[in-house]
């Protein structure tokens, strides 16, 4: 059974955070935007590129939905996931507890604009991620059931932090 599901936007550190996490508690770790690019056998930019952000959405809600249902430890979702109705009804209900990376421009823009394979964040990536955060922010924020702050942090820390929420929580 997954014990947490980590959402955000992107920069936030869903993916280091999720593999230091899992590696403290030690639980399996699963990275959804990984299994759509193993799944697909090309990377997300060009599933994007080819076959557009609806076929995309299509293929990530149903690998996160089994996720959700069938995977043990840590799961990190892409920063989109939460658009999905599907999705958003899944993450309500899942035994998991929800955690949002929340982060501020200040410190995800930096991280965004140095990974040229976000296909929402390719040109003007500043203004895009806070359009994205703008239309996202309340998704994330009503399907959190544990908010954490990840500016300035490093990985490792953010994971300390998570796992002593989780133990709160149980």
């Amino acid at each position: 059974m997954a014990i947490a599901v980590l959402i955000g936007p992107p920069g936030s550190g869903k993916s280091s955070i999720g593999r230091a996490l899992a590696k403290h508690l030690e639980q399996e770790f699963v990275d959804t935007d990984a299994l759509i690019e193993n799944q697909e056998g090309r990377s997300i930019s060009e599933i994007f590129k080819q076959s557009g952000e609806q076929k995309f959405r299509e293929i990530e809600s149903a690998i996160v939905s089994h996720q959700l249902s069938h995977a043990d430890g840590i799961i990190a979702l892409g920063g989109g996931a939460i658009l999905n109705p599907h999705t958003q009804s899944a993450l309500k209900n899942c035994q998991a507890e929800v955690v949002f990376l929340n982060v501020s421009a200040s410190n995800a823009v930096p991280r965004i604009s140095a990974n040229s394979s976000r296909p929402l964040l390719n040109e003007n990536p500043g203004e895009q991620w806070s359009a994205l955060m703008q239309a996202r922010l309340p998704i994330y924020t009503e399907l959190a059931d544990i908010t954490i702050a990840t500016d300035n942090k490093k990985a490792q820390e953010v994971a300390l932090e998570i796992a002593a929420r989780l133990k709160e929580q149980a």
